[in-house]
């Protein structure tokens, strides 16, 4: 099992002919993803690696019976290109682009949650679930590898870092998804939690934050107001940030005192959840976890 996608996910890349897409629409193609279609406006009838491009998502919808899109167009074109794939009906869409305007953002990510829709990003590294060689993402497969544990992450550098650190102690991951680090983002450090918790083939969750907003701070009170049943472990990035600074992502926009990495750890801290002072100390958290 794995959360989101599944053996079954027909992918199609928007903005196949770029060369971001082209490169990404390869990589996938070869670790097993099942990428049928591309969609370019106006390049329709060419093909990409041996992918068809059509001009419109309803296109590959009827003719491949796509569910799922990853968006590699330009932040001007983002908005035109997210709600043609909600409006075609597509189950998941993962946007990887950067730069997307706020009312874009707010605009899309409001449709797809009305409609059911799953949405990672937009500026994210997707999502991958090893055992199943699929990911809808951009991430380097060879620090993946199959296994229990489950990663969220609002970074998409420190999803490899981690998932590495995973790897080389022989700890495999069930699914890995990097959300996003923009402000406005179609899922939170909960739905994923969520969707963890009822996955029987994931039995711990790292949770993968950084300073800025009040994610973490929600998905700790989440994990102590349920109860939350499988060991989960934080780390938290911006422990060293100068005060005041703004770093990193748009979401990393610290408010007086909320959105700090203290904030943060002692959330966690009080919802009984270990936080690594480095990535490389997550697996020994782990362990510790599953060991009570």
């Amino acid at each position: 099992m794995s959360i989101i996608l599944n053996q079954d996910s027909r992918v199609i890349v928007q903005g196949i002919t770029g060369n971001e897409g082209r490169f990404h629409a390869a990589s996938m193609l070869q670790y097993g993803t099942k990428v049928v279609a591309g969609v370019t406006p106006g390049k329709g009838g060419q093909a990409v690696e041996g992918i068809p491009v059509y001009n419109t998502v309803a296109e590959t919808v009827s003719k491949h019976g796509a569910d799922t899109s990853i968006i590699f167009v330009p932040a001007r074109f983002a908005r035109s290109a997210v709600l043609e794939a909600i409006d075609a009906g597509l189950k998941t869409v993962v946007v990887i682009t950067d730069g997307v305007p706020q009312k874009d953002a707010i605009e899309f990510v409001a449709k797809a949650k009305q409609k059911g829709i799953t949405m990672v990003g937009p500026n994210c590294p997707g999502l991958i679930s090893p055992a199943l060689h699929i990911k809808v993402g951009i991430m380097p497969v060879h620090i993946f590898k199959p296994g229990n544990i489950g990663v969220a992450s609002r970074s998409g550098t420190l999803t490899y870092e981690v998932a590495w650190h995973l790897t080389n102690a022989g700890a495999g991951q069930s699914t890995c998804v990097g959300m996003g680090g923009d402000t406005i983002v179609g899922l939170d450090f909960i739905i994923l939690l969520k969707m963890f918790q009822n996955d029987a083939e994931t039995k711990s969750v790292v949770l993968i934050g950084e300073i800025g907003g009040n994610a973490e701070e929600m998905a700790a009170q989440y994990i102590m107001e349920t109860n939350y049943p499988k060991p989960v472990v934080a780390y938290i990035a911006g422990r060293v940030a100068p005060p005041g600074k703004r770093m990193g992502h748009a979401g990393a926009i610290i408010m007086g005192s909320a959105g700090t990495a203290a904030s943060k750890i002692g959330a966690f801290n009080k919802a009984g959840v270990p936080v690594a002072e480095k990535p490389s100390e997550i697996v020994k958290l782990l362990s510790r976890g599953r060991s009570r």
